[in-house]
């Protein structure tokens, strides 16, 4: 394969894939695949604005049992942490379980930020699960039947919980430290490459999913 406008051969296009699915850094990247640092940067960033353009078109409501949970990314720093942490990203998801979750970055995680993107992404009479955070208190008078959990107390009850937002979270700050910082105007796209990565399953399906994604920007 060998994208259009790019001077990247077929072997260094296939190497570069190949590492990026793996979750192999652009940094380290360019040395296996023998290309300059910039180059493999530039690609890396070609794949993240079409894998965000693609899960923007696929993107579907939510329906059934759905998480819902709000998270803050960004580099360490002293002082408070969590909700309402200095210098860091809010980001909010929603995650339908045994299915899959749609994240965006948010400009803070109040009720009047957060209820109307759960209203345009979750179907009405959907159960959504939440923790105690005070910004989820207007669902109890909601089309949607409302569950939450109070981590304070505990962090599962049988079926009521939001282990699974928890985890993405987790795999999400995971894949994100290895890149020792990621540019603020940038990170959207960070994100939407873990949200491709938790929702397309092994790395042959990310690989497969990717190189499909990728057909209109080949040449023939």
């Amino acid at each position: 394969m060998r994208l259009k406008h790019s001077k990247l051969t077929h072997n260094q296009t296939n190497k570069l894939l190949e590492h990026f699915v793996a979750g192999t850094p652009a940094r380290t990247a360019c040395l296996l695949a023998s290309v300059n640092k910039d180059t493999a940067a530039d690609f890396y960033h070609r794949l993240r604005v079409v894998i965000a353009e693609k899960l923007t078109e696929e993107a579907a409501e939510l329906a059934g049992e759905v998480e819902v949970d709000e998270s803050y990314f960004g580099g360490r720093r002293k002082g408070k942490r969590g909700r309402g942490a200095a210098g860091k990203v809010p980001v909010f998801g929603l995650l339908k379980r045994g299915g899959r979750v749609y994240t965006m970055a948010v400009k803070d995680t109040k009720a009047d930020t957060l209820i109307p993107i759960i209203a345009c992404k979750i179907q009405p009479d959907s159960i959504v699960y939440t923790d105690s955070y005070r910004s989820y208190d207007t669902l109890d008078i909601t089309d949607f039947h409302h569950m939450r959990i109070n981590h304070s107390k505990l962090f599962a009850d049988k079926q009521n919980h939001i282990n699974g937002i928890e985890n993405f979270w987790n795999q999400a700050k995971r894949h994100l430290r290895k890149y020792n910082g990621v540019p603020r105007q940038n990170f959207q796209l960070f994100l939407k490459e873990c949200e491709w990565r938790f929702n397309y399953g092994t790395a042959d399906q990310l690989l497969k999913t990717l190189r499909n994604w990728l057909k209109p920007y080949s040449r023939k």
